[in-house]
């Protein structure tokens, strides 16, 4: 018997590659917190910044401030300014105490 010879034919499909498109990252958005501006609200943040500066017991920037309190630097600078209207608060240098 004679053998036949079988030959695979190589039908290999090249796949070709897909430029892949750039994915552009957009930045997150930061959300802004809108800061209420009325008598009230303002009265409450600078009651905040009160306690934060008597708690600390030296002088802070309004980083600090802002972080001791829990509440945002716009925030803060409310309070700040309401307290110095009342004479409530010395300012040395970039730092702010209780008068």
């Amino acid at each position: 018997m004679t053998e036949k010879k079988t030959t695979k034919k190589a039908t290999a499909t090249a796949k070709v590659a897909e430029p892949k498109k750039a994915t552009v990252k957009k930045p997150a958005a930061k959300k802004v917190a809108e800061v209420v501006v009325n008598a009230e609200n303002i009265g409450f943040k600078a009651g905040d910044v009160y306690q934060a500066l008597a708690a600390a017991e030296k002088a802070l920037t309004v980083k600090e401030i802002a972080k001791a309190a829990k509440i945002s630097e716009e925030e803060t600078l409310l309070g700040l300014g309401w307290l110095f209207k009342e004479g409530k608060l010395v300012s040395a240098e970039d730092k702010i105490t209780l008068a």
